[in-house]
């Protein structure tokens, strides 16, 4: 990365500050060069050793400057380029996603002191896979698949063996994972290896067949899940069903406190809302975490190839895509049906279209307006009551994506071509191609914008339909305890310590979000069930 330029001056200042993405183990160290715009050489370079490097987990303390010595190019006669004045120092904590933001597996600094004790142990058992389609033809004629499944929590990634030549493997394999925090998801992709037998890099890639996500958060504890789900995959001619992948899930979790006070707390370190990035800032740390992560995993043993590492990371969900943009916009029309459903009962009140409940809404608003302390309780109460007959009629665990939601059935051909068309596209000449591709870079930051507004809406109504068991749960004895609690404190009393509390200094406020904020950012949205 490169600073800006500076005005002609023997004594430049650039005031500027950078973050890059390091991953251990780390190289001895980290060049600084200085060059000149001008003529474009190097007027000198600074090497600074990566373990003198102070290390930083929070924002009291700030990283010591230091100046380093320029070293010039020999050849030219210039040993010596003068002295830079740095202030260098990796920090610890800070959390750089790997993966996209709705699927995040991991929340953690990067410090390891700053890492809490695991609250519960994720147990996953990949039994086998069912009905796959053959993708590669074998001595010419007979249709084949060579399966393997990849599944990813954390930063730990694991492979089953290949299944050579079966339509119906068998794995029988069993992974855990420490889990730090209830409201992530796990990650299961299942391949056919096609670099079985292939030595040479890029020859063959591998085929993806579909990819299911779980959502640790809707998940009963220390509950045995044992399931075939359907493999979707989306290809050029539509979404196909590849075939069904047979698994066990577990979530145990030793103690119900810290499971319960995870959700008080921040989804992200205290750096991050201290001394936060800027949105273009956390794409750029993303994506460079994303390449990072791929060249690790191409380098272990079995390999891993881009492909493979790009489809479980979804890595081009900034891309823009018709579909996905009608996906997230028939979220958020969903979310609004809720409010237009209130605006028809309210007019079926008006208009008497069932007696019984008009005249119960009558006596309701003239008990309000007699006894307006008893506005909160009642609302409280009733919170409590409908939350708690919806738990009979609470919706399964849903683990494979949803079809209906992606909106794969309703996408046009040419769509599907947009969708998988590369990026600059190579559809038209070069004046369209150029405002095709400012058209779709403008469009995938409106889509990222129409996901963000749903999930908020997705939120809120899973804290009503019992989505997420736990958090449901805090709520409705939150509500049962509130309407209890208003019953006994006057409303002047409420609405006075209220606004005191709204309207306190700042001095009294602190830096973090409150523990309502960090209870709602928790509940789970519709975006892993998006394909």
């Amino acid at each position: 990365m490169s600073l800006g330029s500076s005005t002609i001056s023997s004594n430049p200042t650039w005031n500027e500050d950078l973050v890059f993405v390091a991953a251990e183990p780390f190289e001895p160290f980290l060049i600084i060069t200085v060059e000149d715009v001008t003529n474009g050489q190097a007027i000198g370079c600074a090497k600074v050793q990566m373990a003198t490097l102070d290390k930083r987990t929070e924002d009291k303390s700030e990283p010591r400057s230091r100046w380093f010595n320029l070293i010039g190019d020999d050849q030219n006669n210039k040993p010596y380029g003068g002295r830079i004045h740095v202030r260098v120092c990796l920090e610890g904590g800070y959390h750089v996603l790997d993966e996209a933001a709705h699927v995040t597996s991991d929340v953690r600094a990067t410090a390891k002191q700053l890492s809490k004790p695991a609250i519960g142990l994720l147990e996953v058992g990949i039994r086998g896979a069912s009905n796959l389609l053959p993708v590669k033809t074998k001595d010419g004629t007979r249709g084949t698949t060579d399966a393997y499944v990849v599944a990813k929590y954390g930063p730990k990634w694991i492979r089953t063996r290949t299944i050579l030549d079966r339509f119906n493997p068998r794995w029988n394999e069993q992974y855990t994972w420490d889990v730090y925090d209830p409201c992530t998801v796990l990650t299961i992709g299942v391949f056919d290896n096609g670099r079985y037998k292939h030595d040479e890099v890029g020859l063959k890639k591998d085929v993806r067949l579909g990819k299911l996500r779980v959502r640790l958060s809707t998940l009963d504890t220390n509950r045995v899940y044992v399931g075939t789900y359907s493999l979707m995959v989306l290809l050029p001619s539509g979404a196909k069903k590849m075939g069904e992948i047979e698994i066990a899930l577990r979530f145990s979790c030793s103690s119900w406190i810290s499971l319960i006070q995870a959700y008080a707390n921040p989804m992200l370190p205290r750096m991050h809302y201290v001394r936060p990035f800027g949105a273009a800032q956390q794409d750029i740390l993303r994506h460079t975490a994303m390449r990072i992560v791929t060249a690790r995993l191409a380098r272990s043993e079995p390999a891993l190839g881009q492909e493979v590492v790009q489809f479980m990371l979804d890595s081009d969900t900034h891309m823009w895509s018709m579909r996905r943009s009608k996906a997230n916009w028939f979220r958020v029309v969903g979310c609004l049906s809720k409010a237009a459903t209130i605006a028809r009962w309210l007019n079926g009140i008006q208009t008497w279209v069932h007696p019984p409940t008009t005249i119960l809404v009558h006596i309701l608003l003239v008990a309000i307006v007699l006894c307006p302390h008893l506005v909160l309780p009642t609302i409280f109460m009733y919170a409590f009551l409908i939350i708690a007959l919806r738990f009979r009629f609470r919706q399964r665990v849903r683990i494979t994506v949803d079809p209906r939601l992606s909106h794969v059935d309703a996408v046009s051909p040419d769509e599907l071509d947009e969708e998988f068309d590369g990026f600059p596209t190579t559809r038209a000449t070069d004046q369209v191609r150029i405002r095709y591709d400012r058209l779709r870079a403008l469009a995938g930051r409106a889509q990222t914008l129409l996901g963000d507004v749903a999930a908020q809406g997705e939120r809120l109504e899973a804290l009503f339909n019992w989505r997420d068991p736990r958090a449901t749960s805090i709520f409705v004895i939150f509500c049962l305890f509130a309407s209890l609690l208003f019953y006994a404190i006057p409303f002047k009393v409420f609405v006075l310590g209220f606004g005191l509390y709204y309207l306190r200094h700042p001095r009294f406020r602190g830096d973090m979000p409150s523990v309502p904020m960090n209870f709602f950012r928790r509940l789970p949205p519709l975006s892993d069930q998006i394909l």
